[in-house]
């Protein structure tokens, strides 16, 4: 409606389209700032109510947050006798698009999120029109009134606040949220699967009562197991449908092995930063400064190299790192000066980190950090294995103390 309004001071005949632009443009900007501000207002209500594993859109929380957690509950149930854990990665089919919204305005409710508020995410949710465009051609109009629009930087916010109530109860149990990434870890102990797999089937029923479709076909399941003796372990079946098992998992971009390995996921790092290499090596043939180098180095070779480290750096083989500090020595003798270690980066964020968690009651690691009596070191965590001690916790507590 805003399109067909003509300020008085442009002639539709001369400027009418310009003015529209702008007016449109205006529009546009006002509904983003619109959007941040509920964000902000829906963040700050919600934040103490809201699942302690519930990892997107809180301050403090991060996707390293979630694998270190997820794996820091793994690793340490392993260090126990005849102890092995199921990691089932949860798919949604079209998560945003199935939110209803009467049932998310209950929950929102239920929050404590204000009336006003609610009552413009549930206008926003309902009557929208949406048509689909290919070339030239365009499809008749249809008025939606389920789901979250894609792209909206609203949408996965509302999503956390509808699953807020999908949680385990079972302290064998772990339901870990990212968003729409959700992933169930049961820790198993002396082959009793009955709380895990309890859980799997009340997952299945509040999926079908919250309109969410659990897609059985890229749902799968990894099984880490150390024991000497392993027998057969039965499939997980959900709703009739068995759960492929897989050896190795992508979770919230670092690879995940059942062997708790960090191979496949170096090899993946290696390779991109190799193929970024070649960048760099063509920005040194037109003889950019170094300081410019050095910068596009830290942009797109660093980066790629420290994504999620404080996760797998500890854990990795010897040949592993001397792989990627090749690329790391490479891009020195490219750009004329040495880049940090990868050693130092990892010590410095895995050091840096904690003072924020400690600092965050409602964090779900800040338990781990316990003061001492003296009140200037902490208890260290019981390790039984290399690789629970080289994990993320532990380390961190080892460097705080040092």
């Amino acid at each position: 409606m805003l399109c067909s309004v003509h300020p008085s001071c442009v002639s539709p005949a001369t400027g009418g389209k310009k003015a529209i632009t702008l007016i449109s443009m205006f529009t546009s900007i006002i509904f983003i700032i619109i959007i941040i501000i509920i964000i902000i207002i829906i963040i700050d209500i919600t934040g103490p109510l809201l699942d302690p594993l519930q990892f997107a859109y809180r301050a403090n929380r991060s996707v390293d947050d979630a694998v270190n957690m997820g794996l820091h509950y793994i690793l340490q149930h392993l260090d126990k006798p005849g102890t092995y854990a199921r990691i089932l990665f949860v798919d949604f089919s079209s998560a945003f698009n199935t939110i209803i919204p009467h049932l998310l305005l209950s929950k929102l409710t239920q929050l404590s999120v204000p009336t006003s508020i609610c009552q413009w995410i549930t206008n926003f949710l309902t009557d929208r029109q949406q048509i689909v465009r290919l070339g030239k051609f365009s499809s008749e109009t249809r008025t939606i009134s389920t789901g979250a629009p894609q792209g909206c930087v609203l949408s996965p916010l509302l999503f956390s606040l509808y699953t807020n109530d999908c949680t385990a109860k079972d302290p064998s149990v772990k339901l870990l949220k990212f968003a729409d990434d959700t992933t169930l870890v049961g820790l198993i102990r002396n082959g009793d699967e009955s709380a895990y797999r309890q859980k799997v089937q009340e997952l299945a029923v509040w999926c079908s009562h919250n309109n969410l479709e659990l897609n059985t076909l890229k749902t799968v399941e990894m099984i880490v197991d150390f024991r000497r003796n392993t027998l057969g372990l039965s499939p997980l079946t959900i709703m009739n449908s068995t759960v492929a098992t897989v050896e190795s998992f992508r979770f919230l971009g670092t690879t995940i092995s059942q062997d708790l390995k960090w191979e496949f996921h170096i090899d993946s790092i290696v390779k991109k930063a190799q193929q970024r290499l070649y960048f760099l090596r063509q920005l040194r043939k037109f003889n950019l400064p170094q300081e410019l180098l050095m910068q596009f180095y830290s942009a797109a070779i660093e980066s790629v190299l420290c994504t999620s480290i404080t996760v797998w750096f500890g854990s990795a083989t010897k040949s592993d790192i001397r792989r990627l500090q090749q690329i790391v020595r490479t891009a020195g003798r490219i750009i004329g000066t040495s880049p940090p270690a990868l050693q130092e980066l990892h010590s410095s964020r895995v050091s840096k980190r904690p003072s924020k968690i400690i600092l965050d009651p409602s964090h779900p690691g800040q338990f781990l950090f316990e003061p001492l009596p003296s009140g200037r070191r902490y208890r260290a965590l019981s390790t039984r294995t290399a690789r629970h001690k080289k994990s993320f916790f532990p380390q961190a507590i080892y460097l705080m103390n040092t």
